[in-house]
């Protein structure tokens, strides 16, 4: 890497690096450590009256304070930080002091990683600490940290920009607090589902990711290439065909957790790229899918945050079952005022109107009430709510209402304002299913670029037989956001779809080289600030040789320094 690209901080910690093995000294290891403690463990677990108890732990030098032949450290480990006391004495117990005066106070810098050997004890000040016997390096950390810094409680070089936060997870797990926890929590939220179903007799499988058919679900999907086959194929939009399939094939139960994939916007709701749990359960409806989840989601509640609440936005949610149950339809009259009961397209699209709503002519009967909900409805439900029984022209893939014509057996359940779960009875007629098929292509005809393809292998499988089926897909990104109090998903997610991160345009060589400036001396100019030759317009002469040749200086190129009389020309030069 060209010195030029890399800050001072950086250039300084390469060369403490260099030092490190011009002395013997491997600043990346590859032997075992072998640790016997956490940070958390020892403090948990220390008592005043027993015997100092010998550890070895290892971790991230996070802060230092050295005070002559002294010093104290916070090392911070996969779990938490601890206090650690360090003496020239006890790590260089010899003549030689090298450990201590070079090595640790001198080319050692905050973040990187060392191990420790030594004894638990407390301090005068009363915190458990950790007395160092023995000094190891693990690992150099070539980029500083962020460390946040207070002075009058105000924080100062703290990492809050989310643009940097979400596009450098590790060093925001490094430097904040409470990241890691959440993350925690959400492996407690998949962790507990994944109990709960295998303890159901439910078996976990695997479908595929790459689709011939982006089914089961209406969503614009992502397109690729297969170039052995020739073929393009889709991301899957979700796991439902598949998973339905393994029930005609005999499974009583199967679930998939995994990555869906939708070509749709980002927001502080949506990801393209994002996790579900899709479950099937043979001879089950709609019913007892509403009573199974919500005993469900109770349970995983507990177990990330110890009772059935949970904090968001500054609402209490309850997750304590039974939940309410609310056919959609009444929720819509509840809420304008409208009965959609026996309404046709046109006249459901009359309303739109009256209720000033933006609706376009691709937009079936399904669409248009969805519209409507989404728009007056769905935000208004905060506690945990069963919105049911949703007309058929919005569910493709569900088995009509066993009472209520006109209508089917699907629930999607309402949390905070967002949906959280969709299930239905699942439609098991493969002559039913094959219409409703015919009917999402006819949308797709319209322009509409969310309806569903044909599946006619899906079709095939329905024919040989599928028992009555009721079926659950909960998002696991949303619920996490639920279970831990977090308003955006990019702080549920480690690594969220980002734009690439900006780049600041150059010229190339040729460009300044044009003007007679050397090329060893591009990336000087460009260092100083002049990345393109536009830039270099209009600048004085004798500013920009004063830069460039403080460069030179500063970062010991050795390159031979222009005269004034040089820079004026290729300034000159600019003018013209």
């Amino acid at each position: 890497m060209n010195v030029l690209e890399l800050s001072e901080q950086e250039i300084i910690r390469r060369n403490s690096m260099n030092e490190l093995r011009a002395m013997g000294i491997d600043p990346y290891p590859a032997a075992e450590y072998v640790t016997n403690a956490f940070s958390t463990d020892i403090k948990a677990e220390f008592k005043d009256d027993a015997e100092p108890r010998k550890v070895s732990v290892a971790g991230r030098m996070m802060t230092r304070r050295v005070m002559g032949k002294a010093s104290f450290v916070e090392l911070q480990d996969s779990k938490g930080r601890i206090q650690v006391y360090i003496t020239r004495d006890d790590i260089c117990p010899g003549e030689d002091k090298e450990l201590y005066n070079t090595v640790f106070k001198r080319l050692l810098d905050l973040g990187d990683f060392i191990g420790i050997e030594g004894f638990v004890f407390r301090t005068q000040m009363g915190e458990i600490s950790i007395h160092t016997q023995k000094l190891t390096v693990l690992a150099k950390s070539i980029k500083p940290l962020p460390i946040v810094k207070y002075k009058d409680g105000v924080a100062y070089d703290s990492f809050e920009d989310p643009e940097l936060r979400y596009r450098q997870r590790y060093v925001d797990l490094i430097v904040n607090d409470g990241v890691k926890d959440t993350f925690l929590k959400r492996a407690t939220v998949i962790k507990t589902m994944r109990a709960v179903l295998d303890e159901a007799g439910y078996t976990e499988v695997e479908t595929p990711i790459l689709q011939s058919i982006a089914g089961g679900a209406s969503a614009r999907p992502f397109i690729t290439h297969h170039n052995s086959l020739n073929i393009d194929l889709y991301l899957r939009i979700a796991t439902e065909l598949y998973l339905k399939r393994l029930i005609v094939g005999g499974f009583e139960g199967v679930y998939e957790i995994g990555k869906n994939f939708r070509n749709e916007g980002m927001d502080k709701n949506h990801n393209p790229e994002f996790t579900c749990m899709e479950l099937y359960v043979q001879y089950k409806d709609y019913n007892w899918m509403m009573n199974f989840t919500e005993k469900l989601l109770e349970r995983i509640c507990i177990a990330v945050n110890g009772s059935e609440e949970t904090t968001i936005d500054g609402k209490t949610i309850s997750f304590k079952a039974p939940y309410r149950r609310l056919p959609i339809l009444d929720a819509i009259k509840e809420k304008t005022g409208y009965d959609l009961n026996g309404k046709s397209e046109e006249e459901i699209r009359q309303i739109c109107k009256e209720l000033k709503m933006e609706i376009d002519d691709t937009m079936g009967k399904g669409k248009l009430i969805d519209e409507i909900f989404g728009e007056f409805c769905e935000g208004t439900f905060i506690q945990p709510t069963f919105i049911t029984d949703y007309p058929v022209e919005m569910s493709p893939l569900t088995k009509m209402h066993r009472s209520k014509p006109g209508l089917t057996e699907r629930f999607e359940l309402m949390v905070n304002g967002k949906e959280l779960a969709n299930a239905y009875s699942e439609l098991n007629d493969p002559i039913d299913q094959e219409e409703r098929f015919k009917d999402q292509l006819r949308l797709s005809e319209k322009g509409d670029d969310e309806a569903m393809f044909i599946d006619q292998d899906f079709l095939r499988a329905l024919q040989f037989g599928m028992p009555p089926t009721s079926g659950i897909g909960i998002g696991i990104d949303r619920l996490t956001m639920l279970m831990t109090g977090k308003s955006y998903i990019q702080e549920v997610l480690f690594f969220p779809q980002m734009r690439p991160e900006k780049v600041i345009p150059k010229d190339a060589p040729a460009k300044y080289m044009e003007l007679g400036i050397a090329e060893d001396w591009v990336p000087v100019i460009q260092k100083a600030g002049y990345n393109t030759i536009e830039d270099m317009k209009g600048v004085n002469p004798q500013k920009l040789h004063q830069d460039i040749c403080g460069i030179n200086k500063k970062y010991k190129l050795e390159l031979t320094n222009p005269s004034v009389n040089d820079v004026e020309g290729w300034v000159e030069q600019i003018k013209n």
